[in-house]
């Protein structure tokens, strides 16, 4: 049933006509009046009624709530918001005299040059450089510097700081004297939108059957943010026919997702998979997707500031295509036209080399490999 809202004045109105139906002879509503009096004291009485039922629709119904509201909510059904996610890249530490060894232990933090951002240093076994017995890495002696792998402290998006924004050491490491970012800090990602918790909530209902296509691509969805992936139905790894099989293939966004996600995926997918079934969980074979093009520029505008801006906009469109995506070719030259007004052509414009669309199966993702704009 839906709530039919009403203002004051209505209410007055609606009032007054069902009072003036039931009395045999004229009423006085004029201003002043008592009766006039009663009525408005009720319909303010009747506002703030209609207030009270707003506010619990407000906080009760999923579709109107937000925050914490809308986490109680989905907590009733075991629902709960994914959340944020920690910017991950890599540092170089290095010093001007390499006379002596020096060491960098695991978990020291640097920071952007405002101090808004930290990250800590993080662990990494397959670098030449660590040491497990000091939990830390050793720079030997006559080694200029080491790049090692850091994550930041927040999670969240604003940990995606752009290349040589970190450039402070902020704990103490003797020989070591400074500390860049070659490349930015990607991969950081807010807690889930109070929109994007809804509509997963919606995949979340629709999913209770289980032991389907929906399902099982809802629990991959469910174990982080910024996944995509399909499933193949009576099909192995190969895409060979194989009854009662099916394969999840997942990724992050890298292209390259890390073992510890196909882990928590397979986790996730075993829990709602047909009973009598087998399955298995890979990662995405990885398309580079070679570009080339040429920009015919409006007079007088800054080539390489639109080149950058036109470059930016392609990276960011092909490096967000999940699995199973086809990369359109006449969407790269849309690209370059949305991204600035200045752009007046586009000519030799080549995708792998030709002038066709780039497919993708079931099992693999698009990112793009080189890109060469003149």
């Amino acid at each position: 049933m839906q709530l039919s809202l009403q203002n004051f004045t209505t209410l007055v109105q609606q009032a007054a006509a069902a009072v003036q139906a039931s009395a045999a002879q004229l009423l006085d509503f004029s201003l002043g009046s008592v009766l006039r009096a009663i009525l408005e004291a009720n319909a303010s009485i009747a506002l703030w009624l209609q207030w009270l039922i707003l506010l619990v629709l407000q906080t009760t119904r999923l579709a109107s709530s937000s925050g914490l509201d809308a986490d109680s909510f989905g907590a009733d059904f075991g629902f709960a918001r994914l959340a944020a996610l920690a910017a991950t890249g890599s540092v170089t530490f290095s010093r001007y005299t390499a006379t002596m060894a020096a060491f960098v232990p695991a978990g020291a933090t640097v920071t952007t040059a405002d101090n808004a951002s930290q990250f800590t240093v993080a662990t990494d076994d397959g670098n030449s450089a660590w040491s497990a017995s000091q939990s830390g890495y050793v720079i030997g002696a006559g080694v200029a510097s080491v790049t090692l792998p850091v994550t930041a402290v927040v999670a969240g998006a604003a940990g995606n700081v752009l290349s040589g924004s970190i450039t402070l050491i902020a704990s103490a490491m003797p020989g070591i004297d400074t500390v860049s970012n070659a490349d930015a800090l990607t991969g950081g990602l807010d807690a889930e939108t109070d929109n994007a918790f809804r509509q997963r909530f919606q995949s979340f209902i629709d999913s209770r059957t289980r032991a389907t296509i929906q399902a099982v691509t809802y629990a991959a969805y469910s174990v982080q943010q910024g996944i995509s992936c399909t499933v193949q139905e009576n099909s192995d790894g190969s895409g060979n026919y194989l009854p009662g099989h099916f394969v999840v293939t997942v990724d992050d966004g890298s292209g390259n997702p890390p073992p510890s996600l196909l882990s928590a995926v397979q986790i996730a997918v075993d829990a709602v998979r047909p009973i009598g079934s087998s399955f298995a969980i890979q990662a995405p074979n990885r398309i580079a997707a070679d570009i080339s093009l040429t920009l015919t520029l409006a007079n007088g505008a800054d080539s390489a500031l639109v080149i950058a801006t036109v470059n930016a906009a392609i990276a960011s469109y092909v490096n967000a295509l999940g699995v199973g995506m086809a990369l359109p070719y006449t969407r790269i030259a849309q690209l370059a036209y949305d991204a600035s007004p200045s752009v007046q052509n586009v000519n030799g414009l080549t995708l792998q080399g030709g002038s066709a669309d780039l497919p993708a199966s079931a099992s693999a993702v698009i990112k793009l490999g080189t890109l060469a704009i003149s």
